[in-house]
């Protein structure tokens, strides 16, 4: 392999090349560290403890917990790597769980794993990755990077049942040009033919599905436990400002929400505005939800300003379908008009811009849902 043939796209031969591996315990990025191991790279895996668990981690489908931290340990173990354990409990509770309860007691829908991407993972990680002296931080993430002239553009991984490029957003340009990831160019199924092959204990893992602090999925559970003053009873009312029933508390709430209002209605009734100054849910029909307007705030870009005179695509959530759009930037804020219908949009909720190109759909930014 010649010095510019390495996967990484570093012009280096691969024994003098170092990457930490960003290593959550998982069988992605497990994965990730045996295929750098196997190209002959120098690897460190570091692992974060990011929480205090309190559960059975065995039996839950989360990361960053208890037992994630020992399957990375016994993985680098196997491939002879060096690992290390950061903690960062502390910083973790600051910066997404305090976030993440806030935002809801705002009547807002936060997405605290682009929290946890920005404030602790990407920012601490490459800084550690730093004092180590590596080439390169890889992680796991489903994204392709395409490196050109030691400028890395982040794109939508190939399986899009697994992209998470929605989550990447807030990745810094210093920080993309330093990030590489190995799997977004591959299905999962290959994934876990790799781990096989390479005989990691992981290899047949479940997949995380809940946030790593909200076991089942239970919020209200968390927010209860941090802030048990948070559940007021208040108004229901209909879009004519009419009130139709009593709710026990907001944080029982999203925007889009019909399950849970308890309120019997000729049509299906969805929650349609929160009001936290009021104490008040708004609640209407489907129609009610469509929005076409959206304001933004901290919006983050990795590329020229001169991609928003076109239409571009956005994603409103990580689940959610590309919808064509209009863009006015204003420094950090932006004005975005959708030329597609879109339901339940919510402050909070992060929106996330891409543009089709020859090599995929490019990641060109993003930013928060202020106002819809």
């Amino acid at each position: 392999m010649s010095l510019k043939e390495n996967s990484l796209g570093i012009n280096k031969d691969p024994k003098d090349i170092k990457v930490v591996v960003a290593m959550s315990g998982g069988v992605d990025s497990s994965t990730v560290a045996g295929m750098m191991k196997k190209e002959g790279f120098e690897v460190i895996g570091i692992t974060l403890k990011l929480y205090d668990d309190t559960i059975e981690s065995t039996h839950s489908k989360q990361c960053c917990a208890g037992q994630d931290i020992m399957d990375a340990k016994r993985v680098a173990e196997h491939l002879n790597i060096e690992h290390k354990i950061l903690y960062y409990q502390n910083k973790f509770k600051e910066g997404v769980i305090d976030n993440f309860v806030d935002s809801y007691l705002k009547g807002e829908t936060p997405v605290p794993c682009i929290q946890c991407n920005k404030t602790v993972k990407f920012n601490d990680l490459f800084n550690e990755a730093k004092k180590l002296k590596a080439d390169a931080l890889v992680t796991g993430h489903y994204v392709k990077s395409v490196t050109k002239n030691e400028i890395t553009d982040m794109y939508r991984g190939i399986d899009e049942n697994r992209d998470q490029s929605y989550f990447l957003f807030n990745t810094t340009r210093e920080q993309l040009n330093y990030l590489r990831f190995p799997l977004g160019g591959m299905l999962k199924s290959q994934t876990r033919d790799i781990a096989r092959e390479l005989n990691l204990n992981v290899s047949e893992k479940p997949d995380s599905q809940d946030i790593c602090f909200v076991p089942n999925g239970d919020y209200v559970s968390v927010i209860e436990k941090l802030k048990p003053d948070s559940f007021k009873k208040g108004n229901i009312k209909n879009s004519t400002g009419k009130v139709i029933g009593v709710h026990d508390g907001i944080i029982n709430f999203t925007i889009g929400q019909r399950k849970g209002i308890k309120i019997a209605a000729k049509d299906p009734l969805y929650v349609i505005d929160i009001k936290p100054d009021l104490n008040e849910i708004i609640v209407g029909t489907k129609n009610d939800l469509i929005k076409k307007n959206i304001m933004l705030r901290d919006v983050n870009l990795l590329c020229k300003e001169t991609f928003f005179k076109n239409e571009i695509l956005v994603k409103i959530r990580s689940t959610g379908k590309l919808l064509r759009s209009k863009i006015k930037l204003n420094k950090s804020k932006a004005y975005l008009e959708l030329l597609e219908d879109e339901y339940g949009i919510s402050p909070g909720q992060a929106c996330v811009f891409y543009t089709k190109d020859e090599m995929g759909e490019r990641v060109l930014g993003g930013g928060w849902i202020s106002k819809s």
